[in-house]
């Protein structure tokens, strides 16, 4: 054999080697439910602790807020009204306030209205 004719299956011989190496299946690391699990655990705890909790907390303080509403209780509602309360109905959820003093004009609003209740604390950290 001529040394061309050795360079030739060399060359030959090295391309059938690298064609059985591509062709071979390649096992990867694809990511799976348990890499990704902590992270996701992570995310749920956090969305917890920085939106729910805090939420069902407000929720229930405004709860006792209202379950606590008695007469002559100074309170705003939610669009911005102050008044004193005159009357409680629990059973049809609406309260009567008296919004102004000169005339005695009253407004019904349902529970729900309410923000919140002005006690003398509010008064004074508000001066």
């Amino acid at each position: 054999m001529t040394l061309f004719a050795l360079s030739n299956f060399g060359i030959a011989g090295t391309n059938a080697f690298l064609l059985a190496q591509e062709s071979a299946p390649v096992a990867k690391d694809a990511p799976g439910l348990s890499s990704m699990l902590p992270g996701l655990v992570c995310i749920l705890f956090f969305f917890y602790f920085l939106i729910l909790r805090p939420q069902k907390q407000k929720e229930q303080s405004t709860r006792n807020m209202v379950s606590n509403l008695k007469e002559k209780d100074r309170i705003v509602t939610i669009g911005g009204i102050h008044g004193v309360v005159t009357n409680v109905q629990r059973d049809r959820e609406e309260v009567t306030i008296r919004v102004d003093e000169a005339t005695g004009t009253k407004l019904r609003v349902g529970l729900s209205a309410i923000a919140r209740v002005i006690t003398e604390e509010n008064k004074l950290e508000g001066s």
